[in-house]
C-alpha cells in the first residue's frame, strides 16, 4: 500500500496519483505537482489515502508545494496568453491556407510550451505554421490533431437530455459503443436520435446495456412458441424494461394479449416449426401484483369536533331508538322546530344563575313643568287634528283614486 493524493488538471475529468511526501493535503486545495512535461497547476480531488501498488504507474511523481497567490496570478496570466495565441493562430492558418480547424490552446504553467489542438479530415503539413508561431511566442510549439469526440469534450455543451455532456463532466475515457446496443435496447436506428453532438453514437447507450443483456437472458425471443393462462400462442413483441410479452393466441390470432414473463411457459425459443412439441395441459397461473401496504396515519381530532360529537350523541341515540331521522338544520345552525330552543333553555338559565346580579341604576329625571291650556285653544287643536285626518290620502304614494282611473285623468264634474 502506498500513500497518495488524487489530482485533477484543468479541462480534464481523469484523476492522477501523486506522492504527497510529508504534506497533509485536503480535498479542494490547489497544488503544484511535477509531471513529465514540467510543473503543473492542479486541484486535489481526494486527500491523503492509500492505494494498492498495482494501481500506481511507476515512477510516481511528487507534489512540489501548495499553490500560493503568486501561482494563481501566473495561471491567470497564462489564460490571457492562451486567448491571444488562439486569435493569432487562426490568422496564421488562414494565411497559409491550411484545411484545419483550431479547437483549443493550452499553455504550460511555466510558459515554456504552448499546445494547439486542431481537427482535420486528413493529414496536414503544418511545418511552416509551427515556425511562424515559434517566432511570435518565443516558446516551444506543439500541434496535436484530435478526433471529433475529443473536440466535443474540450468545447463542452448540452445534450438532448438537457444536461452537460458526460464526456466533459465525469467520463475519464471514452467507452466503446456499437449499433448492437441500440438494437438490444429497442431504440430507433435513426442516426439523428441515437447520435450525440460529435456525430458518433451516444456514450449513454453503454450505461444500461448490462441491465438489458441480463433481462434478455430471462425473456423469450420474438416468434417463440409459448403456453399462457389463456392457451398456446406465438410471441410478437418483447418489452425488456417491464419484462412483458405480447402474444398472439391460437384461438384469437388477430388480437394481441400482454403477459408478464412469469405467466409464460416457453415451449420453443425463437423461430421454428411446432412439430414434435407437446403442449402441456396445465396452464401457468396468472400474475398478481402485490400492492404496498397502506401506511397507518395518526388521526388528529380537533376539540371542536369532539365536543360536537359528544353533544349530538344522546340526540342521535334517541332518534335511533324512536326510528326517526335527525332534524335538519338551517343555515347558520338554527332548527325549524323549537326543540333546540328547549334544549338550550336550561343551559341559558344555568348560565344566568351563575352570573352575579348587579343592582339596577335608577336615574332620576327632573319633572317637566305643566303648561296651562285654555279650554278654547284645546277645542281648536282637536278640531284641526280631525280635519287633517279626514283630508289624509288613502294611498302611500300620494296619488288619489279618482274616477277609477288611478288619478291619471281628471274626474268628470
Amino acid at each position: 500500500m502506498t500513500q497518495v493524493i488524487s489530482v485533477r488538471f484543468r479541462g480534464g475529468c481523469k484523476n492522477y496519483y501523486f506522492d504527497p511526501k510529508e504534506l497533509q493535503i485536503k480535498m479542494g486545495e490547489q497544488v503544484i505537482v511535477e509531471t513529465s512535461q514540467g510543473p503543473e497547476f492542479g486541484t486535489c480531488t481526494e486527500g491523503n489515502h492509500e492505494v494498492d501498488d498495482s494501481a500506481i504507474v511507476q515512477p510516481l511523481c511528487a507534489v512540489m508545494r501548495r499553490a500560493t497567490d503568486t501561482d494563481r496570478r501566473t495561471v491567470e496570466y497564462n489564460r490571457k496568453k492562451e486567448s491571444e495565441a488562439f486569435d493569432i493562430c487562426e490568422k496564421k492558418i488562414a494565411d497559409h491556407g491550411l484545411e484545419m480547424k483550431l479547437v483549443n490552446v493550452s499553455a504550460s504553467f511555466d510558459g515554456s510550451k504552448i499546445i494547439f489542438f486542431f481537427t482535420a479530415d486528413g493529414r496536414v503539413d503544418f511545418r511552416e505554421l509551427v515556425r511562424d508561431l515559434a517566432s511570435v511566442f518565443r516558446a516551444r510549439i506543439e500541434l496535436r490533431q484530435i478526433g471529433v469526440r475529443d473536440e466535443t469534450k474540450l468545447v463542452g455543451g448540452l445534450g438532448i437530455c438537457g444536461r452537460p455532456y458526460c464526456c466533459s463532466q465525469f467520463l475519464d475515457s471514452f467507452l466503446p459503443v456499437s449499433i448492437k446496443m441500440a438494437k438490444t435496447q429497442n431504440l430507433s436506428l435513426n442516426p439523428t436520435k441515437i447520435s450525440g453532438a460529435c456525430g458518433r453514437l451516444m456514450c449513454c447507450l453503454k450505461y444500461e446495456q448490462d441491465a438489458y443483456e441480463d433481462a434478455q437472458k430471462r425473456m423469450p425471443k420474438q416468434e417463440s412458441f409459448v403456453q399462457t393462462p389463456d392457451g398456446p400462442g406465438n410471441v410478437k413483441a418483447v418489452d425488456l424494461l417491464h419484462e412483458t410479452v405480447k402474444v398472439s393466441l391460437d384461438e384469437s390470432p388477430e388480437s394481441l394479449k400482454c403477459y408478464h414473463n412469469c405467466e409464460v411457459c416457453v415451449l420453443r425459443n425463437g423461430k421454428g416449426s411446432r412439430e414434435g412439441i407437446e403442449i402441456p395441459s396445465e396452464r401457468p397461473e396468472r400474475y398478481v401484483e402485490e400492492k404496498p401496504e397502506e401506511l397507518m396515519r395518526p388521526v388528529i381530532a380537533s376539540p371542536l369536533f369532539i365536543d360536537s360529537t359528544l353533544e349530538d350523541a344522546p340526540v342521535r341515540e334517541k332518534m335511533n331508538e324512536e326510528g326517526g331521522k335527525p332534524r335538519r338544520r338551517h343555515r347558520g345552525g338554527r332548527r325549524r322546530s323549537g326543540g333546540a330552543k328547549a334544549e338550550q333553555a336550561p343551559k341559558q338559565e344555568k348560565m344566568q344563575a351563575e352570573k352575579p346580579v348587579k343592582p339596577a341604576k335608577v336615574e332620576k329625571k327632573p319633572a317637566k313643568p305643566v303648561k296651562a291650556v285654555h279650554p278654547k285653544e284645546e277645542s281648536a287643536a282637536t278640531e284641526t287634528g280631525e280635519a287633517k285626518r279626514r283630508r289624509r290620502p288613502h294611498h302611500r304614494g300620494g296619488r288619489h283614486h279618482r274616477g277609477g282611473n288611478g288619478g291619471n285623468t281628471p274626474a268628470a264634474e
